[in-house]
């Protein structure tokens, strides 16, 4: 992991593609991303988030190429990126809580970004939460449930909100 002390932020962190023309960058994303990856992709994570066993859903979600350490927990209806799931990294015994939402790309009017998403060691997203791409979330730090979370989170710290800030 990228240290959350670094001096690089989370936009220096995202990928932008310019997808130019007259619409907006998610019409045509089938020409830019195998539409058969992204459906399984898709068909793994709908699996995951329905299981209750720890085991299979770090199991099937290493296939698909998302980092999970040892003992980490993905939670009932957590969903990881479907197109990007290789940029998302959560590090050894952090929780990825019910329903949160892990993006590591976004489809604006004119361009995509795309950014790697780390949530550290025994770090903690709250239910519902949604962490943005290029977002590090430091080791032992929490995420407060229905948070949105679009920038870096430093270790031990506690964020809650829209936007996520730091609480005491």
């Amino acid at each position: 992991m990228t240290p959350v002390s670094d001096d690089r932020s989370r936009r220096d962190r995202i990928s932008v593609t310019e997808t130019g023309g007259p619409h907006n960058s998610f019409r045509g994303w089938w020409r830019r991303y195998n539409p058969l990856r992204v459906a399984v992709n898709y068909a793994v994570i709908l699996v995951c988030r329905v299981s209750p066993s720890l085991r299979l859903k770090r199991w099937l979600l290493r296939r698909i190429g998302v980092t999970v350490g040892p003992g980490a927990v993905f939670a009932l209806e957590s969903t990881p990126d479907v197109f990007f799931p290789h940029l998302v990294t959560v590090e050894a015994h952090a929780i990825v809580g019910y329903d949160a939402t892990i993006l590591c790309h976004e489809f604006l009017q004119d361009e995509v970004r795309t950014g790697e998403v780390v949530v550290g060691e025994g770090a903690m997203v709250g239910a519902g939460a949604i962490v943005l791409p290029g977002v590090e979330i430091g080791p032992d730090a929490q995420v407060a449930a229905n948070s949105l979370v679009a920038a870096d989170v430093p270790a031990g710290a506690t964020v809650a909100g829209v936007p996520a800030e730091p609480v005491e």
